[in-house]
């Protein structure tokens, strides 16, 4: 498995340029974020851009779920890639935090990512998907 999408549009098969390079020439669509970058740099360009790849050089820098959550609580829609480092186990904590889409370096096995997101009926928090937390479903 090469790429995994939870997105129902077509693929973005353009290339992604630096934070640095889209904010010289701000023509491009597609950016890729790496983790010293600031993902609020993008907040005023977010309804032209079709695709943000975040990196994850490793799997234990989480600065990019940060990233993903601020740009989908700014209204951000368009595709969300997590690509690099990426694990099975993080995928359902990557998808509440606003990832669509996921370029792993590693290919991963389709029925154990199918297992991994269907381990859990609920969520006990809130987060940048529509999910709403169990609590609130118990006490409204």
């Amino acid at each position: 498995m090469a790429e995994l999408r939870f997105r129902t549009d077509e693929p973005q098969e353009q290339p992604a340029v630096t934070l640095d390079a889209f904010l010289d020439q701000s023509n491009a669509t597609a950016v890729r974020l790496e983790p010293d970058d600031d993902a609020r740099a993008l907040l005023p360009y977010l309804d032209r851009l079709t695709m943000i790849e975040i990196g994850f050089p490793s799997f234990r820098d989480g600065r990019g779920y940060s990233a993903a959550r601020i740009l989908r609580e700014a209204g951000y829609t368009g595709e969300l890639r997590a690509q690099g480092d990426v694990l099975v186990d993080q995928l359902r904590y990557m998808r509440r935090c606003g990832f669509d889409s996921f370029m792993p370096n590693v290919p991963l096995n389709p029925v154990v990512v199918d297992r991994v997101m269907s381990v859990y009926d609920h969520a006990y928090q809130t987060a940048a998907d529509a999910v709403v937390p169990i609590w609130k479903l118990r006490h409204g």
